[in-house]
């Protein structure tokens, strides 16, 4: 079985839309998707994701389901709560005017001055007794996701059991998934067994962008994921379309028309 991972095109986060750019490489993802031979399609309820999802379906001729767990990775850190973990995001903390009090933020856009010194971030299981997650949702929100995505898995066959999978009945399908950076990061991070701040630091997607994990059944019984292509954009490199920059940072911190 095949799982291809499509992040959303170039985002309009206040509208939960695409933008201009954004509407230009979800048309020229679907003008490339039939290569993937895909099956099967669930998407994002968000409207970015499942804008990129319409180009694709009507290419394809199919219909998609919507999953709530592939909604982009809710967790939020509350900075109000521990002085020490908000040094972990202090170069971006907001304050309501009103109340003077600091705003929630996602979790996952961690300072590396600060992962540098807190190397329990990315241990497998010490990852949940970092300071900043042990002031959010993290966990809960982290435990829901995994156990919706093993719940999935386990209706094609694939029964998680520790560091592998149980395969109950195998098969040969490719399912494709319309959502997010923030929740591909997690669901690969479940795959590969480590912690999900491994992919959320170290890896980045562009939009519209295509991952794919293929199963392996070396021994009879025993399944493992493993990625057999990351972040391809070969139907942006084909067009001559530059890659969006969303999800990336700076290069050179000099550069102030790049995101920091």
């Amino acid at each position: 079985m095949k799982l291809v991972f499509i992040r959303h095109g170039d985002p309009d986060y206040e509208v939960d839309g695409l933008t201009e750019k954004g509407e230009k490489e979800a048309a020229l993802l679907a003008e490339f998707i039939e290569r993937y031979k895909i099956d099967e399609i669930y998407m994002s309820p968000l409207g970015r994701a499942q804008r990129t999802a319409e180009y694709s379906l009507k290419a394809l001729g199919k219909e998609a389901v919507t999953l709530d767990w592939l909604m982009e990775f809710p967790a939020k850190f509350d900075p109000n709560l521990s002085e020490s973990a908000r040094q972990a995001y202090r170069t971006e903390l907001k304050t309501d005017p009103a109340t003077g009090k600091y705003l929630t933020r996602i979790l996952w856009d961690i300072l590396p001055s600060y992962y540098a010194g807190h190397p329990e971030l990315f241990d497998k299981d010490a990852w949940r007794t970092a300071e900043p997650v042990m002031y959010s949702d993290m966990c809960k929100v982290y435990d829901y996701v995994v156990s919706s995505f093993d719940e999935f898995l386990c209706k094609y066959g694939y029964e998680k059991d520790g560091l592998i999978f149980n395969v109950k009945e195998s098969n040969d399908k490719v399912i494709a998934f319309f959502c997010h950076y923030g929740i591909t990061s997690v669901l690969l991070s479940h795959l590969w067994n480590v912690s999900p701040f491994v992919p959320l630091q170290f890896m980045a997607l562009a939009p519209t962008s295509v991952t794919v994990v293929a199963s392996e059944e070396r021994e009879k019984g025993i399944g493992t994921f493993r990625t057999i292509g990351m972040g391809d954009i070969s139907h942006l490199n084909i067009a001559g379309e530059e890659p969006s920059f969303s999800a990336r940072f700076c290069e050179i911190y000099e550069n102030e028309n790049e995101r920091h």
